[in-house]
């Protein structure tokens, strides 16, 4: 019989680690399982803390047994984990601002709760953007249903940085906000395949916004404002990745890194009332204040 388990407290979990990976999550406790299940398998980044943010309708994802074994394997493994829930809900910003908050980390992986992430992706994440040093790096999710639908239109939008990225002003309707069709379906995969790359080698590249699987320099994601602009917002609203990612780009830049370990579940959203794009109030109104 699964035995309760230890949430652990805030004031514990925060410290000054190396990375922190945030998992927001609603009514997915299979996926959730499998999500936990990819970051258990880490190596090369030891002691990276995990803080899982459950919004679920019942009883937290993070209540079933699979899951609760997988905390349980990362704890086991060296990682603290912080279980936490958010309710009631206030949109998908509020509760990114909520995660970023509990994080005293030097970087935070914002790791969606269907997305498993193979050995050594994390590794990899963490020496670009170490390398790099530009405010986000991005693993594009795999669709491997698409596998066998190679969409070769797409793969004109990769372009590599040369050395370290530059701030850039993305908006809609240029030909860089394009860029994000690289990360429909399957189109890394054929891309990385085209590439040929030697065994431990990875490429950065442009980028508009990343879905899924984004390693921020926290304190540069706070510099161009988090998610505070949740309170702008309102509660149904999607996009919210997408404004932060474009505050964050425009201050520090920002990268999509090949290959990409991290593989879409494929299942049926949870977010079905999505009235509002986050990133549209946002760049309409940029600074309220000013």
């Amino acid at each position: 019989m699964n035995r309760p388990l230890d949430a652990g407290t805030p004031a514990q979990f925060r410290a000054d680690r190396l990375v922190d990976v945030l998992v927001p999550t609603r009514d997915r406790p299979t996926e959730l399982a499998v999500t936990l299940s990819g970051l258990a398998a880490q190596e090369g980044v030891p002691g990276f803390g995990v803080v899982v943010s459950d919004q679920s309708d019942g009883d937290p994802g993070y209540a079933h047994p699979a899951a609760a074994t997988m905390v349980r394997a990362l704890r086991h493994r060296g990682h603290p984990v912080l279980l936490t829930r958010r309710l009631p809900r206030r949109g998908l910003a509020e509760h990114r601002s909520f995660l970023l908050a509990a994080s005293a980390a030097r970087y935070v992986l914002f790791l969606d709760d269907d997305v498993w992430l193979e050995p050594g992706a994390l590794r990899r994440l963490v020496t670009a953007i170490g390398e790099l040093g530009c405010g986000f790096v991005g693993n594009g999710v795999h669709g491997l249903s698409y596998l066998d639908d190679v969409r070769p239109h797409t793969h004109r939008h990769y372009r590599e940085w040369n050395g370290r990225p530059v701030p850039e002003r993305v908006r809609p309707g240029t030909p860089d906000w394009d860029r994000a069709q690289i990360h429909s379906a399957a189109n890394l995969l054929h891309v990385t395949a085209s590439l040929a790359l030697p065994e431990g080698d990875w490429r950065a590249y442009q980028v508009s916004w990343v879905g899924g699987c984004v390693l921020y320099d926290r304190v540069k994601l706070i510099d161009a404002g988090g998610f505070d602009f949740w309170r702008r917002v309102p509660t149904r609203h999607q996009g919210e990745d997408v404004a932060a990612q474009l505050a964050v780009l425009a201050r520090h830049g920002g990268a999509g890194v090949l290959p990409s370990g991290a593989y879409h579940l494929e299942s049926p959203t949870t977010v079905t009332e999505r009235d509002v794009e986050a990133w549209e109030v946002v760049l309409a109104d940029p600074d309220p204040d000013a």
